[in-house]
């Protein structure tokens, strides 16, 4: 009897030094593993690129796990500030622009662009179908105030679209933050996907990128109709920039750069073209490296330049060379 209870404890003792060495294996292993955390716009993030991007990356490195801080641009700037972020993607060249001035943000890598879109009910009450983007709102303005309810509702977020959607109110001759205090003006204070579905619930007409659309569209979410589209005013580029460990020395800066070198890597870029094309019919996202490069399509690559790059010594440059750091190759 003492035997076999001897035995059984010896057992016990075996299986709880195994599992217990298991554990401590498996926990090492998580513990060594580093979080790169991203702050990026909620267009990326929506349309599930970023899921795709991630899954790809840890694959390629097992000592890292990617995290992702959707919003929209003008917050992604500041959680970087704080340093709450390792390294951004966003797209509104002008905040980006003070985020390096400001030396927060370096290294900034244009890696994709599409185009922004006015979308609206099929009904298109206002008739912009097919007009400008000046032309368009010109005609939702002089509808909305002529109407009784509301016709277009904004992000009102200082996002990238944000951004953009003021930019082509001034080119429309109208003052932004004038016309948002009119009742036919609403504003979301929301994501993307968000203003979508109130678009669509009360039939207003919104900005987009066209990404978050198709998604929302395709995916029987919404029934809004593309409008307004594809002209070099509705460009929609889309950088990376990792934050400086000079401003703010805890972040991860050799992660954050190896990431934006994943970014901007042949596979990579063949990787964002591919992505929706079955789903949709067509790339929710188009690669921005060998268009610079390369100079082709020729006008696409001018309207990158003359949207998205900084003028530094009357020379112009997605980063200029004084928010350079390092020698990681990205501007050979």
């Amino acid at each position: 009897m003492r035997t076999e209870q001897r035995m059984i404890l010896t057992i016990a003792v075996i299986a709880v030094v195994v599992v217990s060495t298991g554990s401590y294996l498996y926990f090492s292993q998580i513990g060594t593993k580093q979080t790169l955390t991203i702050s990026t716009t909620t267009s990326l993030y929506d349309t599930g690129l970023l899921d795709r991007l991630k899954e790809v990356y840890e694959e390629q490195n097992h000592n890292v796990i990617v995290a992702f801080i959707s919003a929209g641009t003008g917050i992604a700037l500041e959680q970087a500030k704080r340093g709450d972020a390792d390294m951004i993607l966003v797209h509104a060249p002008d905040l980006e622009y003070e985020f390096m001035r400001e030396g927060y943000g370096v290294n900034r890598k244009i890696f994709a662009y599409n185009f922004f879109v006015i979308v609206g009910p099929t009904s298109d009450p206002a008739e912009i179908n097919g007009t400008s983007p000046t032309e368009a709102l010109q005609k939702i303005s002089l509808y909305g105030r002529n109407a009784t309810t509301a016709v277009w509702v904004s992000r009102d977020d200082k996002s990238g679209t944000n951004q953009k959607e003021k930019a082509l109110w001034a080119a429309a001759g109208l003052d932004y933050d004038e016309i948002r205090n009119e009742s036919w003006f609403v504003s979301s204070g929301s994501g993307m996907g968000t203003t979508l579905n109130i678009a669509n619930e009360r039939g207003l007409y919104t900005l987009s990128d066209i990404g978050t659309y198709l998604k929302y569209y395709s995916d029987g979410l919404i029934q809004l109709k593309e409008l307004v589209r594809s002209d070099e005013t509705l460009l929609n580029v889309y950088s990376a920039m990792a934050v400086n460990q000079t401003k703010i020395p805890h972040v991860k800066f050799d992660i954050a750069m190896d990431f934006i070198k994943f970014l901007v890597s042949n596979d990579t870029q063949e990787l964002i073209v591919s992505y929706g094309l079955e789903d949709y019919g067509t790339p929710l996202f188009y690669p921005a490296v060998n268009v610079l490069k390369s100079r082709e399509p020729p006008d696409v690559a001018q309207w990158i330049k003359n949207y998205a790059f900084f003028d530094s010594g009357g020379t112009l440059y997605e980063c200029p060379p004084e928010w350079r750091y390092g020698d990681y190759g990205l501007y050979t």
